[in-house]
């Protein structure tokens, strides 16, 4: 019996009206961040937590102790070569982060790293625990160094507000510049001489709309970009080849990008092709040609090629298919990469030019390698994900590919393009004898109430019988997949006798573009309901007996779904900063990141339609009185994606209106949308999520 009362929010109606549907919301005050009143709330919901929570104190640190056992603490990353270094991160036990480092590159096989050893001539670029200092939240935002290797820009935040301040490091003397910039964005590039920097900052909606360019030494930096329509972000980089500045706008559905010679940054950009409604494209350099990948009358994309002098003169190499997503390309001097997605897997096709004079030009010569020379790499487990990942050079005879599945810890592949071997640099330590032959990994599918099916990525291990308690996982928006990777977090559940599946809903981009159109705008319902379809199938397939539901984000608004939809299915839900105010914030376009929503969501501002369907589903807006499982909402003070609110409105309404629970707000007083920022208080904090995991699943 809990010697204390939970947390009753007091209830002040306000009336929301729209499309003559007037709606009174009891807990909207707790909007207002500012009002001691709503800090009163938050700490009573945290002091609640812990008195509710506090027989879990042993669990989850024992938890703690197996995520931190099974931790290689002091690490390194696998150095990948650009110009003149290698460069790497490294991490030391007992500091919460990682220290960016380079050495002096000698050959294209990077140098052997062995745990517990520096490199030597070890130069230390930046040092997040230093920089960190006692400040409970730490993040960099930008880390961008010239192509000469001098000088370096890096930003901070220090809240978890994710505004940031840029600074300029000269790597050669170790010396700050006086030049400092406050309140920017993420990213950011450098010229090829590495006199300018540009960086963007955000309107008052947390929207990138601005680029502006910084020249060393002088106090004034100049407006390059301004995006006016609210739909749009935008965004700088510099191509692999530093030949071009590429600037991109571009909402939900559309793109725009602009392009410049890096030689030339106080030049005027030019447009590749002007935006049409619809058309999503992108742009590699690949030395005397472009690759343009885009979705011009080509649901699941098509690459084409462009002359330097006319980039929106596209002309088809790899024509679309309904069976295979393409999702970006890497173009270098010698070959381009390909990573795509088919059967809900992803693959890597790599393009070899040759060396074959074609008499046409570089068109020809791209088109007769792509028909006779092109292929893909071959991986031998049933389900993985592997992508291209850490290639800054132009010109390297190598590709380094990231690899993992869900029985196969994190894996750094060369691939070497010559003799097509795969060569494996790293494999991510997991200690404490972890073997992936004591686990197995299998892929199943539900049926949909339509008859769609739905895959289902399974682990455990195999001395698990099954029914076991099983932990769901789903997220369900943005074309974002969640494909079958490791996790050392996880263990602490397999072990203990649990299956983890993740329910690969429409509204991600497992099976192609088309899954996400059947999971979005006013189709929107399939994600949820996919999801209580993988959940009842586990149950009739033997696999579940006991299932706890987890997403978070635009994942947590599907937990919140599905706790309305079919309460009985779950013994419990575990929501982290979760989207379950929907309908109250995209019907506020002041609020951050409203409009830009409208394409994935609808406009329920303006579209009475829309509004009706939204609010059948927002789940803040359909709590009812049934019995309701246990409810762990996790949220953060400072969240500028998915304000503190919504849960805490949530939490305050499911206490108030239904039956079950217990129903338990966790917020992070002093951190953002990825909640604390140190490693060890981030496997805290996981240590807390998985002990509440746990108790549900087994008692």
């Amino acid at each position: 019996m809990s010697s204390k009362t939970p947390p009753l929010a007091k209830k002040v109606p306000t009336e929301r009206t729209h499309h003559g549907d007037t709606v009174v919301d009891e807990y909207a005050w707790l909007s207002d961040k500012d009002d001691p009143e709503t800090i009163a709330y938050l700490e009573a919901e945290n002091a609640f937590l812990k008195q509710e929570t506090a027989h879990l104190a042993d669990l989850q640190e024992q938890v703690f102790q197996e995520i931190k056992g099974r931790t290689q603490e002091t690490d390194l990353s696998v150095p990948s070569r650009k110009g003149a270094w290698w460069y790497y991160t490294r991490t030391e036990e007992g500091k919460q982060y990682a220290v960016s480092c380079r050495v002096p590159a000698e050959g294209d096989t990077p140098p052997e790293i062995k745990p517990g050893e520096r490199l030597a001539g070890e130069q230390v670029i930046l040092d997040g625990n230093e920089l960190a200092g006692d400040s409970p939240f730490f993040a960099v935002g930008t880390s961008a160094i010239t192509p000469d290797g001098t000088m370096l820009a890096y930003s901070t935040d220090y809240k978890g507000a994710e505004r940031f301040t840029l600074r300029f490091k000269n790597l050669e003397t170790g010396e700050l510049l006086d030049d400092e910039i406050e309140d920017i964005f993420y990213g950011g590039c450098w010229s090829a001489d590495g006199s300018t920097f540009f960086y963007t900052r955000v309107d008052d909606a947390w929207r990138p709309f601005q680029v502006y360019r910084h020249t060393l030494g002088t106090p004034d930096d100049v407006l390059v970009y301004e995006e006016t329509d609210e739909r749009y972000w935008i965004g700088i980089g510099l191509t692999r080849s530093e030949r071009y500045l590429v600037l991109g706008a571009g909402s939900k559905i559309t793109s725009e990008v602009r392009i410049l010679d890096s030689n030339d940054p106080a030049g005027e950009f030019r447009v590749v092709r002007p935006r049409t409604v619809g058309v999503e494209y992108s742009v590699e350099h690949a030395g005397d040609f472009f690759y343009v990948l885009h979705n011009e009358n080509a649901e699941n994309f098509e690459l084409a090629t462009a002359p330097l002098d006319a980039p929106g003169d596209w002309t088809p190499l790899i024509a679309h298919s309904e069976g295979t997503r393409l999702l970006d390309v890497d173009a270098f001097a010698d070959h381009a990469v390909i990573h795509f997605r088919r059967d809900g897997l992803t693959g890597i096709r790599v393009l070899p030019y040759g060396d074959e004079a074609v008499p046409n030009g570089w068109r020809d010569r791209v088109e007769a390698a792509y028909a006779g020379a092109a292929y893909e790499i071959e991986f031998p487990e049933p389900l993985y994900d592997v992508s291209p990942a850490g290639n800054p050079e132009f010109t390297t005879r190598r590709l380094r590919l990231a690899y993992t599945s869900m029985i196969t810890p994190a894996s750094v592949y060369d691939y070497d393009l010559a003799t097509r071997e795969l060569i494996l640099l790293k494999q991510r330590p997991v200690l404490g004898g972890y073997t992936s032959d004591d686990y197995e990994q299998f892929r199943d599918w539900a049926t949909a109430d339509d008859g769609t099916r739905v895959p289902i990525s399974i682990v455990k291990r195999k001395d698990t019988d099954a029914p076991a308690p099983t932990l769901l996982y789903g997220y369900g928006s943005y074309e974002t997949s969640i494909d079958p990777g490791f996790s050392v977090p996880r263990l602490s559940l397999l072990d203990r006798g649990f299956i983890f599946a993740v329910a690969h809903v429409r509204g991600g981009g497992e099976m192609g573009r088309r899954w996400y159109e059947d999971g979005k705008l006013t189709r929107k319902r399939n994600t949820f309901t996919d999801f209580v379809a993988a959940a009842r199938h586990l149950k009739q397939a033997g696999w579940g007996e006991r299932i706890i539901a987890r997403g978070g984000s635009a994942g947590g608004l599907l937990m919140g779904a599905v706790a309305n939809l079919a309460p009985e299915e779950f013994a419990g839900v575990v929501a982290e900063v979760p989207f379950v105010d929907a309908l109250n914030t995209i019907l506020d376009p002041s609020l951050p990141l409203t409009v830009i929503e409208w394409d994935e969501w609808g406009d329920p501002l303006h579209n009475a339609e829309v509004y009706a369907y939204m609010k059948s589903y927002t789940p803040y807006e359909n709590v009812d009185g049934r019995p309701y499982p246990p409810i762990l909402a996790i949220t953060s003070l400072n969240d500028t994606r998915v304000l503190y609110h919504e849960p805490a409105k949530w939490i305050a309404r499911l206490r108030a209106t239904a039956q079950g629970g217990p129903f338990l707000l966790k917020t992070e007083m002093g951190a953002g949308h990825g909640g604390r920022s140190g490693r060890y208080d981030a496997w805290r904090e996981e240590a807390f999520a998985l002990a509440w995991i746990i108790e549900r699943g087994t008692s």
